[in-house]
């Protein structure tokens, strides 16, 4: 009796500790969610405190609304950012984890971007990507190409140059992430592949690559989630133009709320933003049973 009751004690101890976290959470998270989800059904503006309950005209508006397909559009290239990122990531976590000189130097330098302020990194990009006078058109000049893209300036170009910065951005992370999967193979594994007969390239897609696949799984679906609701880099180098050509969907609902001060239309984007989130999530899980091994 005495155990079963010290037990409930020490439940409530726990219950204690994790209060402070919880009504942050409930403040700054649920509360609010809730409350957008109550303004997406009305036409209330931050400049407007009187407002009136509208029903779906919001959601009627958002699939009437060219920029939002726009967004949509923009969303899913800069979301191809996420598996090149990944594919990149686990070759150089391949060479690094082998005997290479001064490696621990250059994962250092790989994995420096990721902890860089994002607005340092923003200001580099534009220097490299400037379109008269920057180094890589200088280098594309250089080597005969006439008329170079004019990256962040040019509305066909500047969400591929946004990739690329992502793709940069996040290379580090995920490399230190399959680093240390890479670490835990057994290598009894890989040698009695080599005895077998197996090359480096059979030894890396058929054995490495499954059994670092649980880490790929991880790294894609918070990849994407990062993703999508990525914003202080756009906003930084671009601030979704030129001519809305980098507006994502988290820049739209910034935009409509904080340029326009429609934050019930604002509400409505950012649930359906919601949406695009839960779809890829559900996607990646369900998807997972065919090619991620435990």
């Amino acid at each position: 009796m005495k155990r079963n009751s010290w037990i409930r004690k020490q439940g409530w101890v726990g219950y204690v500790f994790i209060l402070p976290n919880m009504l942050g959470i409930l403040a700054f998270f649920i509360l609010p969610a809730l409350y957008s989800f109550f303004m997406m059904f009305t036409d209330y503006q931050f400049a407007n405190p009187n407002w009136t309950f509208t029903g779906l005209d919001n959601i009627k508006r958002l699939f009437g609304d060219d920029q939002f397909y726009a967004s949509i559009k923009y969303t899913i290239i800069f979301l191809m950012s996420v598996p090149v990122s990944l594919a990149i990531a686990f070759l150089v976590a391949l060479v690094l984890n082998r005997s290479v000189y001064l490696k621990g130097l250059l994962r250092g330098m790989f994995f420096l971007p990721y902890i860089s302020s994002g607005v340092a990194v923003a200001f580099v990009w534009m220097l490299l990507f400037q379109p008269s006078q920057g180094p890589i058109n200088e280098v594309l000049r250089f080597i005969g190409i006439v008329s170079p893209p004019g990256w962040f300036a040019d509305s066909s170009s500047a969400m591929y140059a946004i990739d690329v910065v992502q793709i940069w951005f996040m290379l580090g992370y995920n490399m230190i992430i399959y680093l240390a999967a890479l670490q835990e193979i057994s290598t009894e594994q890989l040698e009695a592949a080599r005895i077998d007969g197996a090359g480096k390239a059979t030894i890396t897609w058929r054995i490495v690559w499954p059994l670092v696949s649980p880490t790929t799984f991880m790294l894609l679906i918070t990849g994407l989630i990062m993703t999508v609701k990525s914003f202080s880099l756009i906003q930084a180098i671009t601030g979704g133009g030129p001519s809305g050509s980098t507006t994502i969907l988290s820049l739209f609902v910034y935009k409509t709320a904080f340029s326009y001060y429609e934050m019930g239309y604002a509400s409505t984007i950012s649930w359906f933003l919601f949406a695009v989130i839960l779809v890829i999530t559900i996607i990646q899980w369900v998807g997972q049973k065919r090619w991620v091994h435990y």
